[in-house]
């Protein structure tokens, strides 16, 4: 298993849900982004934002 693919397995393993997205939850870079951490957040999920725009390899291990 590669680097990057290990890194996303920790990540979804370690915690019960995880948004991979672009930007941060406090400064999402897209709307739907944006949308899907106003949803997670009314509906009360606690949750993980990972920015993929930060780390080319997630952004390519995820899709």
């Amino acid at each position: 298993m590669s680097d990057i693919n290990a890194t996303i397995d920790a990540e979804v393993k370690g915690n019960d849900v995880v948004l991979f997205m672009k930007g941060t939850p406090q400064f999402p870079m897209c709307g739907f982004s944006g949308q899907v951490v106003q949803i997670l957040n009314h509906v009360g999920v606690p949750f993980k934002g990972i920015n993929v725009l930060e780390d080319q390899g997630i952004r390519e291990g995820i899709k």
